[in-house]
């Protein structure tokens, strides 16, 4: 007669979508209410309705959490399909713009940001939470624009990474700086200035 093994029982509680949610958006609202400085643990579970403990075996720390929460913002862009890559490319920035335009968006990225120069794994997080899923903003404008003909097929992968690479560090940076570093709008206007001269460079057509 065979013995059977018994299947190995999963450890802890299965983790809930629901109380995620819950806790980034109390992690958002804390950082407008109380600013990145302020902001504690045990204020976001409260204000979520979980225990402390909920919130440390999901997130190592503050920092942790914050990227978390600042990344789930990101992930509502979506990239329009207006027809033209020039059109597509202004959409999206200009959502980028308004995320980075909230005041939860900023306070918390701007924190981390300073926490990661002396934290590679807080980099890394960012890296991967926020960089490296927005890449597919690029992927797929990239694409659409290649199928429209307005962009030349790369038929290397090696050298078609690093363009998107370029490409996004090109847009976010350029954002970045321009709505949380100098303090001004990224409205249409300079929005289509700065697409512009992404597709044709300074030597390229004057703006319309």
């Amino acid at each position: 007669m065979q013995s059977r093994t018994p299947a190995p029982r999963a450890t802890g509680r299965p983790r809930s979508a629901a109380a995620d949610t819950a806790i980034l958006a109390a992690t958002r609202a804390a950082l407008v209410e109380l600013g990145w400085s302020k902001l504690t643990l045990g204020d976001v579970a409260t204000r979520a309705g979980v225990a402390k403990t909920t919130l440390y075996r999901r997130w190592a720390g503050k920092n942790e959490l914050v990227v978390d929460a600042v990344a789930e913002l990101f992930d509502e862009l979506e990239l329009p399909d207006s027809g033209t890559l020039a059109a597509d490319i202004e959409g999206v920035v200009l959502q980028f713009a308004a995320i980075l335009a909230r005041p939860e968006a900023q306070n918390g990225l701007m924190a981390v940001v300073a926490e990661s120069c002396r934290d590679d794994a807080l980099r890394e997080r960012i890296r991967s939470s926020i960089v490296d899923r927005q890449k597919r903003l690029v992927l797929e404008g990239r694409e659409r624009a290649q199928a429209r003909g307005e962009l030349p097929p790369e038929a290397d992968p090696s050298e078609a990474a690093r363009t998107v690479d370029l490409i996004f560090d090109m847009v976010a940076g350029a954002v970045v700086h321009r709505t949380l570093v100098s303090a001004e709008p990224a409205d249409e206007v300079w929005v289509h200035g700065f697409t512009q001269v992404l597709l044709t460079g300074l030597s390229g057509p004057a703006a319309e």
